[in-house]
Protein backbone atom coordinates (compact mmCIF):
# COMPACT_ATOMS: atom_id res chain seq x y z
CA UNK A 1 0.00 0.00 0.00
CA UNK A 2 0.78 3.48 -0.39
CA UNK A 3 2.63 5.12 2.77
CA UNK A 4 0.67 7.94 5.28
CA UNK A 5 4.14 9.79 4.22
CA UNK A 6 3.57 9.38 -0.17
CA UNK A 7 -0.34 9.64 -0.20
CA UNK A 8 -0.86 13.32 0.25
CA UNK A 9 1.90 14.44 -2.23
CA UNK A 10 0.37 11.62 -4.38
CA UNK A 11 -3.01 13.35 -4.07
CA UNK A 12 -1.49 16.86 -4.54
CA UNK A 13 0.69 16.06 -7.41
CA UNK A 14 -1.55 13.99 -9.71
CA UNK A 15 -3.68 16.41 -11.28
CA UNK A 16 -0.05 18.27 -12.27
CA UNK A 17 1.23 14.51 -13.50
CA UNK A 18 -1.50 13.11 -14.99
CA UNK A 19 -2.13 16.36 -17.22
CA UNK A 20 2.03 16.14 -18.31
CA UNK A 21 2.22 12.20 -18.32
CA UNK A 22 1.65 12.46 -21.84
CA UNK A 23 3.88 14.50 -23.02
CA UNK A 24 6.35 12.82 -20.56
CA UNK A 25 6.25 9.45 -21.55
CA UNK A 26 7.20 10.65 -25.59
CA UNK A 27 9.95 11.70 -24.56
CA UNK A 28 10.27 8.49 -22.32
CA UNK A 29 10.51 6.75 -25.22
CA UNK A 30 13.04 8.89 -27.06
CA UNK A 31 15.42 8.07 -23.89
CA UNK A 32 14.30 4.60 -23.42
CA UNK A 33 14.97 3.17 -27.47
CA UNK A 34 18.34 6.22 -27.39
CA UNK A 35 20.01 3.90 -25.02
CA UNK A 36 18.62 0.98 -25.84
CA UNK A 37 17.98 0.20 -29.34
CA UNK A 38 18.00 -3.16 -28.92
CA UNK A 39 14.06 -3.19 -26.92
CA UNK A 40 12.55 -2.36 -30.87
CA UNK A 41 13.84 -5.92 -31.69
CA UNK A 42 11.21 -8.61 -30.79
CA UNK A 43 9.79 -6.80 -27.36
CA UNK A 44 8.26 -2.89 -28.49
CA UNK A 45 5.71 -3.09 -30.85
CA UNK A 46 7.02 -0.24 -33.91
CA UNK A 47 3.67 0.10 -35.10
CA UNK A 48 2.07 1.64 -31.75
CA UNK A 49 5.20 3.71 -31.40
CA UNK A 50 4.15 5.76 -34.40
CA UNK A 51 0.86 5.90 -33.70
CA UNK A 52 0.97 6.74 -30.26
CA UNK A 53 -0.58 4.29 -28.30
CA UNK A 54 2.24 2.75 -26.78
CA UNK A 55 2.91 6.37 -25.25
CA UNK A 56 -1.00 6.61 -24.15
CA UNK A 57 -1.17 3.15 -22.56
CA UNK A 58 2.00 4.16 -20.17
CA UNK A 59 0.55 7.53 -19.31
CA UNK A 60 -2.83 5.65 -18.26
CA UNK A 61 -1.53 3.05 -16.94
CA UNK A 62 0.61 4.77 -14.57
CA UNK A 63 -2.40 8.05 -13.91
CA UNK A 64 -4.82 4.77 -13.03
CA UNK A 65 -2.58 3.02 -10.64
CA UNK A 66 -2.31 6.13 -8.84
CA UNK A 67 -5.69 7.37 -8.59
CA UNK A 68 -6.52 4.14 -7.17
CA UNK A 69 -4.41 3.88 -4.43
CA UNK A 70 -5.67 7.34 -3.98
CA UNK A 71 -8.93 6.64 -3.87
CA UNK A 72 -8.74 2.86 -2.59
CA UNK A 73 -6.10 2.93 0.22
CA UNK A 74 -4.66 -0.58 1.50
CA UNK A 75 -5.47 -2.49 -2.05
CA UNK A 76 -4.65 -2.54 -5.77
CA UNK A 77 -6.22 -2.85 -8.64
CA UNK A 78 -5.83 -6.27 -9.10
CA UNK A 79 -7.99 -7.07 -12.44
CA UNK A 80 -6.10 -4.27 -13.99
CA UNK A 81 -2.43 -5.47 -13.17
CA UNK A 82 -3.17 -9.03 -14.13
CA UNK A 83 -4.52 -8.23 -17.51
CA UNK A 84 -1.10 -6.30 -18.29
CA UNK A 85 0.89 -8.67 -16.23
CA UNK A 86 -0.36 -11.44 -18.82
CA UNK A 87 0.61 -9.15 -21.61
CA UNK A 88 4.39 -8.22 -20.40
CA UNK A 89 4.60 -12.74 -19.75
CA UNK A 90 3.50 -13.15 -23.42
CA UNK A 91 6.77 -10.42 -24.57
CA UNK A 92 9.01 -12.30 -22.03
CA UNK A 93 9.73 -9.49 -19.97
CA UNK A 94 11.88 -9.93 -17.19
CA UNK A 95 12.43 -7.96 -13.66
CA UNK A 96 15.43 -6.33 -14.53
CA UNK A 97 14.02 -4.58 -17.32
CA UNK A 98 11.61 -2.75 -14.52
CA UNK A 99 14.97 -0.88 -13.60
CA UNK A 100 16.05 0.44 -17.09
CA UNK A 101 11.82 2.11 -17.48
CA UNK A 102 12.30 3.52 -14.10
CA UNK A 103 15.66 4.93 -14.73
CA UNK A 104 14.17 6.66 -17.94
CA UNK A 105 10.97 7.60 -17.29
CA UNK A 106 12.10 9.35 -14.21
CA UNK A 107 14.50 10.90 -16.29
CA UNK A 108 11.79 12.22 -18.41
CA UNK A 109 9.53 13.29 -15.44
CA UNK A 110 12.41 15.10 -13.97
CA UNK A 111 13.37 16.99 -17.11
CA UNK A 112 9.34 18.37 -17.99
CA UNK A 113 8.77 19.20 -14.02
CA UNK A 114 12.19 20.47 -13.47
CA UNK A 115 10.62 23.60 -12.49
CA UNK A 116 8.55 22.48 -9.72
CA UNK A 117 9.92 18.92 -8.82
CA UNK A 118 11.03 18.33 -5.50
CA UNK A 119 12.95 15.44 -3.58
CA UNK A 120 9.83 14.62 -2.07
CA UNK A 121 7.72 14.73 -5.14
CA UNK A 122 10.49 12.41 -6.72
CA UNK A 123 10.96 9.94 -3.59
CA UNK A 124 6.66 9.91 -3.51
CA UNK A 125 6.17 8.79 -6.97
CA UNK A 126 8.78 6.52 -7.01
CA UNK A 127 7.20 4.62 -4.46
CA UNK A 128 4.24 4.59 -6.45
CA UNK A 129 6.18 3.10 -9.39
CA UNK A 130 7.89 0.59 -7.40
CA UNK A 131 4.46 -0.53 -6.03
CA UNK A 132 3.01 -1.17 -9.62
CA UNK A 133 6.54 -2.67 -10.39
CA UNK A 134 7.04 -5.14 -7.59
CA UNK A 135 3.03 -6.46 -8.08
CA UNK A 136 3.55 -6.77 -11.88
CA UNK A 137 7.34 -8.89 -11.08
CA UNK A 138 5.39 -11.38 -8.95
CA UNK A 139 2.70 -11.93 -11.13
CA UNK A 140 4.92 -12.61 -13.96
CA UNK A 141 7.16 -15.03 -12.30
CA UNK A 142 4.27 -16.76 -11.37
CA UNK A 143 2.93 -17.04 -14.50
CA UNK A 144 6.50 -17.86 -16.07
CA UNK A 145 5.96 -20.61 -13.33
CA UNK A 146 3.34 -22.24 -14.29
CA UNK A 147 4.49 -23.23 -17.97
CA UNK A 148 5.52 -26.52 -18.93
CA UNK A 149 9.04 -25.21 -20.03
CA UNK A 150 11.00 -22.27 -19.23
CA UNK A 151 11.45 -21.42 -23.17
CA UNK A 152 10.07 -17.57 -23.82
CA UNK A 153 10.02 -18.51 -28.14
CA UNK A 154 9.31 -22.15 -29.58
CA UNK A 155 9.17 -23.40 -32.89
CA UNK A 156 6.03 -23.98 -34.61
CA UNK A 157 5.42 -25.26 -38.17
CA UNK A 158 2.42 -23.85 -39.87
CA UNK A 159 0.32 -26.96 -41.15
CA UNK A 160 -2.99 -24.88 -43.04
CA UNK A 161 -3.37 -21.22 -43.95
CA UNK A 162 -7.07 -20.57 -44.66
CA UNK A 163 -9.09 -17.89 -45.65
CA UNK A 164 -12.00 -17.05 -42.76
CA UNK A 165 -13.62 -13.73 -43.73
CA UNK A 166 -12.68 -10.92 -45.89
CA UNK A 167 -9.08 -10.16 -45.29
CA UNK A 168 -9.17 -12.90 -42.62
CA UNK A 169 -6.89 -15.89 -42.35
CA UNK A 170 -6.67 -18.73 -40.12
CA UNK A 171 -3.38 -20.52 -39.07
CA UNK A 172 -3.11 -23.86 -37.69
CA UNK A 173 0.31 -25.27 -36.06
CA UNK A 174 1.91 -28.23 -35.07
CA UNK A 175 5.07 -28.41 -32.41
CA UNK A 176 7.99 -28.18 -34.46
CA UNK A 177 10.50 -29.67 -31.86
CA UNK A 178 10.14 -31.52 -28.71
CA UNK A 179 9.40 -28.68 -26.23
CA UNK A 180 7.01 -29.70 -23.80
CA UNK A 181 3.61 -27.52 -24.70
CA UNK A 182 1.86 -26.07 -22.24
CA UNK A 183 -2.21 -26.51 -22.64
CA UNK A 184 -3.91 -23.58 -23.53
CA UNK A 185 -7.09 -22.65 -21.85
CA UNK A 186 -10.20 -21.64 -24.06
CA UNK A 187 -10.39 -17.96 -24.32
CA UNK A 188 -5.79 -17.62 -24.29
CA UNK A 189 -3.85 -15.81 -26.42
CA UNK A 190 -0.40 -16.47 -28.00
CA UNK A 191 2.25 -13.82 -29.19
CA UNK A 192 3.64 -14.42 -32.43
CA UNK A 193 6.92 -13.25 -33.70
CA UNK A 194 7.66 -12.45 -37.47
CA UNK A 195 10.80 -11.56 -38.90
CA UNK A 196 10.01 -7.71 -41.37
CA UNK A 197 12.03 -7.50 -44.65
CA UNK A 198 13.97 -4.79 -42.94
CA UNK A 199 15.22 -7.79 -40.49
CA UNK A 200 13.39 -6.36 -37.65
CA UNK A 201 11.52 -8.62 -35.50
CA UNK A 202 7.70 -7.39 -34.76
CA UNK A 203 5.74 -9.26 -31.92
CA UNK A 204 1.71 -9.36 -31.94
CA UNK A 205 -0.78 -10.94 -29.64
CA UNK A 206 -3.52 -13.51 -31.23
CA UNK A 207 -6.22 -15.52 -29.67
CA UNK A 208 -6.22 -18.76 -30.08
CA UNK A 209 -9.60 -19.43 -32.17
CA UNK A 210 -10.27 -23.06 -32.69
CA UNK A 211 -9.27 -26.12 -30.05
CA UNK A 212 -7.13 -25.35 -27.19
CA UNK A 213 -4.99 -27.97 -25.16
CA UNK A 214 -1.59 -28.59 -26.73
CA UNK A 215 -3.16 -27.31 -29.93
CA UNK A 216 -2.50 -23.96 -32.09
CA UNK A 217 -4.54 -22.32 -34.34
CA UNK A 218 -5.47 -18.27 -34.43
CA UNK A 219 -7.38 -16.31 -36.95
CA UNK A 220 -5.27 -13.06 -38.27
CA UNK A 221 -7.12 -9.35 -39.51
CA UNK A 222 -5.50 -7.45 -42.00
CA UNK A 223 -4.99 -4.13 -40.42
CA UNK A 224 -3.62 -0.54 -41.33
CA UNK A 225 -0.49 -0.35 -40.00
CA UNK A 226 0.06 -3.68 -38.49
CA UNK A 227 2.86 -4.91 -39.69
CA UNK A 228 2.65 -8.70 -38.31
CA UNK A 229 -0.89 -9.53 -39.74
CA UNK A 230 0.71 -8.17 -42.60
CA UNK A 231 3.76 -10.36 -42.45
CA UNK A 232 1.74 -13.35 -41.65
CA UNK A 233 -0.70 -12.67 -44.56
CA UNK A 234 1.74 -12.18 -47.19
CA UNK A 235 4.67 -14.22 -46.57
CA UNK A 236 3.95 -17.27 -44.61
CA UNK A 237 2.61 -20.67 -46.02
CA UNK A 238 2.19 -23.81 -44.44
CA UNK A 239 5.41 -25.79 -43.24
CA UNK A 240 6.98 -22.12 -42.51
CA UNK A 241 8.22 -22.13 -38.95
CA UNK A 242 7.10 -19.52 -36.49
CA UNK A 243 8.02 -18.50 -33.56
CA UNK A 244 5.11 -18.69 -30.52
CA UNK A 245 4.95 -17.74 -27.03
CA UNK A 246 3.17 -20.21 -24.40
CA UNK A 247 -0.15 -19.13 -23.84
CA UNK A 248 -1.72 -16.16 -21.94
CA UNK A 249 -4.51 -14.36 -20.51
CA UNK A 250 -6.83 -14.73 -17.60
CA UNK A 251 -9.91 -14.39 -19.53
CA UNK A 252 -11.21 -18.02 -19.82
CA UNK A 253 -14.18 -20.04 -19.85
CA UNK A 254 -14.72 -20.24 -16.06
CA UNK A 255 -16.01 -23.52 -14.23
CA UNK A 256 -19.95 -24.05 -13.91
CA UNK A 257 -23.48 -24.74 -14.44
CA UNK A 258 -24.75 -21.35 -14.93
CA UNK A 259 -25.94 -20.03 -18.49
CA UNK A 260 -23.17 -18.23 -20.72
CA UNK A 261 -22.96 -15.69 -23.14
CA UNK A 262 -20.40 -14.99 -25.59
CA UNK A 263 -20.75 -11.21 -27.15
CA UNK A 264 -18.06 -10.20 -29.78
CA UNK A 265 -17.88 -7.71 -32.12
CA UNK A 266 -15.93 -8.12 -35.32
CA UNK A 267 -12.36 -10.19 -34.83
CA UNK A 268 -13.13 -10.00 -31.63
CA UNK A 269 -15.32 -13.24 -32.22
CA UNK A 270 -11.73 -15.19 -31.56
CA UNK A 271 -11.63 -15.60 -28.41
CA UNK A 272 -15.35 -16.24 -28.26
CA UNK A 273 -15.09 -19.06 -30.84
CA UNK A 274 -12.53 -20.70 -28.79
CA UNK A 275 -14.96 -20.75 -25.76
CA UNK A 276 -17.58 -22.14 -28.02
CA UNK A 277 -15.65 -24.55 -29.25
CA UNK A 278 -14.86 -26.08 -26.34
CA UNK A 279 -18.33 -26.06 -24.59
CA UNK A 280 -19.33 -27.95 -28.07
CA UNK A 281 -16.51 -30.53 -27.65
CA UNK A 282 -17.94 -31.22 -24.27
CA UNK A 283 -21.64 -31.20 -25.28
CA UNK A 284 -22.56 -28.66 -22.14
CA UNK A 285 -26.19 -28.45 -21.41
CA UNK A 286 -25.59 -25.00 -19.99
CA UNK A 287 -27.73 -22.29 -21.84
CA UNK A 288 -25.43 -20.65 -24.13
CA UNK A 289 -26.30 -17.37 -26.11
CA UNK A 290 -24.08 -16.13 -28.77
CA UNK A 291 -24.37 -12.73 -29.92
CA UNK A 292 -21.88 -11.12 -32.91
CA UNK A 293 -21.69 -7.68 -34.60
CA UNK A 294 -19.77 -6.89 -37.61
CA UNK A 295 -19.73 -5.01 -40.86
CA UNK A 296 -21.57 -7.59 -43.32
CA UNK A 297 -22.40 -11.20 -43.25
CA UNK A 298 -18.95 -12.16 -45.19
CA UNK A 299 -17.08 -9.49 -42.68
CA UNK A 300 -17.66 -12.50 -39.86
CA UNK A 301 -14.59 -14.30 -39.92
CA UNK A 302 -15.03 -17.70 -38.58
CA UNK A 303 -18.58 -17.64 -39.24
CA UNK A 304 -18.88 -21.29 -40.39
CA UNK A 305 -17.20 -22.47 -37.20
CA UNK A 306 -18.92 -20.92 -34.59
CA UNK A 307 -22.22 -21.57 -36.83
CA UNK A 308 -21.59 -25.24 -36.46
CA UNK A 309 -20.60 -25.16 -32.83
CA UNK A 310 -23.16 -23.14 -31.63
CA UNK A 311 -26.07 -25.60 -33.71
CA UNK A 312 -23.95 -28.65 -31.86
CA UNK A 313 -25.54 -27.60 -28.45
CA UNK A 314 -28.66 -25.69 -29.47
CA UNK A 315 -26.75 -22.13 -28.49
CA UNK A 316 -28.73 -19.37 -29.90
CA UNK A 317 -27.12 -17.31 -32.38
CA UNK A 318 -27.76 -13.72 -33.14
CA UNK A 319 -26.03 -11.37 -35.77
CA UNK A 320 -26.03 -7.61 -36.08
CA UNK A 321 -24.98 -6.17 -39.11
CA UNK A 322 -24.28 -2.83 -39.97
CA UNK A 323 -25.36 -3.56 -43.76
CA UNK A 324 -28.93 -5.26 -43.72
CA UNK A 325 -28.77 -9.26 -44.61
CA UNK A 326 -32.03 -11.67 -44.22
CA UNK A 327 -32.65 -13.15 -40.63
CA UNK A 328 -30.30 -10.98 -38.90
CA UNK A 329 -30.62 -7.46 -36.68
CA UNK A 330 -30.04 -4.35 -38.35
CA UNK A 331 -27.33 -1.98 -36.75
CA UNK A 332 -25.22 -1.93 -33.88
CA UNK A 333 -25.77 -4.75 -31.17
CA UNK A 334 -27.99 -3.83 -27.90
CA UNK A 335 -28.65 -5.93 -25.22
CA UNK A 336 -31.77 -3.64 -24.40
CA UNK A 337 -34.34 -6.08 -26.20
CA UNK A 338 -32.79 -9.38 -25.09
CA UNK A 339 -34.18 -11.85 -22.38
CA UNK A 340 -30.54 -11.59 -20.11
CA UNK A 341 -30.47 -14.85 -17.53
CA UNK A 342 -29.48 -12.42 -13.78
CA UNK A 343 -27.32 -15.87 -13.14
CA UNK A 344 -25.58 -15.97 -16.73
CA UNK A 345 -21.96 -15.21 -17.20
CA UNK A 346 -20.56 -12.72 -20.27
CA UNK A 347 -17.52 -12.94 -21.87
CA UNK A 348 -16.61 -10.12 -24.10
CA UNK A 349 -14.07 -8.78 -27.08
CA UNK A 350 -14.15 -6.54 -29.69
CA UNK A 351 -13.30 -2.55 -29.97
CA UNK A 352 -13.13 -1.14 -26.56
CA UNK A 353 -16.55 1.43 -26.94
CA UNK A 354 -18.42 -1.80 -27.52
CA UNK A 355 -17.51 -3.62 -24.73
CA UNK A 356 -17.75 -0.37 -22.19
CA UNK A 357 -21.76 -0.60 -23.85
CA UNK A 358 -22.42 -3.83 -23.52
CA UNK A 359 -20.84 -3.86 -20.61
CA UNK A 360 -22.92 -0.98 -19.02
CA UNK A 361 -26.00 -2.72 -20.28
CA UNK A 362 -25.62 -6.20 -18.94
CA UNK A 363 -25.40 -4.61 -15.88
CA UNK A 364 -28.87 -2.63 -16.18
CA UNK A 365 -30.23 -6.29 -16.96
CA UNK A 366 -29.31 -7.64 -13.90
CA UNK A 367 -25.91 -9.24 -14.67
CA UNK A 368 -23.58 -8.76 -11.67
CA UNK A 369 -20.08 -7.11 -12.80
CA UNK A 370 -18.38 -9.47 -11.22
CA UNK A 371 -19.93 -12.19 -13.94
CA UNK A 372 -18.67 -9.56 -16.70
CA UNK A 373 -15.27 -10.95 -17.96
CA UNK A 374 -13.52 -8.86 -21.34
CA UNK A 375 -10.18 -9.25 -23.37
CA UNK A 376 -8.65 -6.44 -23.93
CA UNK A 377 -5.82 -6.61 -26.85
CA UNK A 378 -3.80 -3.97 -27.72
CA UNK A 379 -1.65 -1.47 -25.90
CA UNK A 380 -5.04 0.19 -23.68
CA UNK A 381 -5.60 -2.52 -21.06
CA UNK A 382 -5.69 -0.28 -18.70
CA UNK A 383 -8.62 1.60 -19.74
CA UNK A 384 -11.20 -1.69 -19.21
CA UNK A 385 -11.19 -1.53 -15.24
Amino acid sequence: MLSEKSRPIIEATLPLVGSRIGTITVDFYKRLFAAHPELLDGLFSRSNQRSGDQQRALAGSIATFATHLINNPGTLPEKVLSRIAHKHASLGITEDQYGVVYEHLFAAIAADLADVITPEIAEAWTEVYWLMADALIKLEKDLYASQANHRMWMPWRVTGKDPAGTDVVTFTLEPADNTPVTPAEPGQYVSVKVHLPDGLRQVRQYSLSGDAGTSRTFTTKLNDGGEVSTALHAGVEPGDILEISNPYGEITLRNGDGPVILASAGIGCTPTASILRSLAETGTDRQVLVLHADKTIENWALSGQMTADAARIDADLQLWLESPHPGTNHGFMSLRELDMPADASLYLCGPLPFMKKIRDEAIDAGIPATRIHYEVFGPDVWLAN
